[in-house]
């Protein structure tokens, strides 16, 4: 029961995330993801069926329900060229995913420092925090196509072309082997951003 409601949580999360993408292009003039219905929260909208199924699935049944389990959702469309700030647009889209999981992860983590809480609804407002916290942590890694890529190539001057062409070319290796070797460390930082909202650590 608390695999699937990982994976609800999970998946719900991504949607947030995906959502916060479009709706800051959309403040910076871009209505693309708005056109193409992706500001909802419909989660048949968001589905990839690789990063929204097989991929969790496979880690659960590979970790025997254990965790960790990340996945991913489609991605927002988005065209830059729309942005009125073309300096620092695609910069502030994707901070705007993981800035949304930390919001969320920040008001649940709080809830459970602040708020008397029986120890089932710890639990469920807990693994709201930890996967908040985790998908959060997990789109900062500078790895194509995550979101710390794209602030990486904001920040990067241009002699660096070449670094990001590499990163663009491989990142999806690169990305699947950290996904089956660096998950553990991802869950390890969220696991501390929870004790210190929280102000104890997580445990089920």
């Amino acid at each position: 029961m608390l695999a699937i409601f990982s994976l609800i949580v999970l998946f719900f999360s991504i949607m947030l995330h995906e959502i916060a993408h479009g709706s800051m292009a959309l403040r910076l003039g871009d209505p693309t993801a708005k056109y193409a219905g992706r500001l909802t929260l419909n989660p048949l909208k968001h589905i990839d069926p690789l990063g929204t199924i097989m991929l969790p699935l496979i880690l659960l049944v590979v970790t025997a329900g254990r965790g960790p389990i990340i996945g991913w959702a489609k991605p927002v469309p988005i065209n830059p060229f729309n942005f009125t700030d073309q300096r620092w647009g695609s910069l502030k889209v994707s901070l705007a995913g993981p800035a949304v999981n930390f919001l969320v992860a920040g008001f649940f983590g709080l809830a459970i420092r602040f708020v008397y809480l029986p120890d089932s609804l710890f639990l469920l407002f807990g693994i709201i925090v930890i996967y908040n916290f985790a998908w959060g942590l997990f789109n900062l890694v500078p790895i194509s196509p995550l979101d710390g890529s794209h602030i990486l190539f904001s920040l990067l001057p241009a002699k660096y072309n070449q670094l990001k062409l590499f990163l663009q070319q491989y990142g999806l290796f690169i990305l699947i082997l950290f996904i089956f070797t660096g998950l553990d460390w991802i869950f390890r930082g969220a696991s501390f951003l929870f004790s210190v909202v929280a102000g104890q650590p997580f445990a089920i």
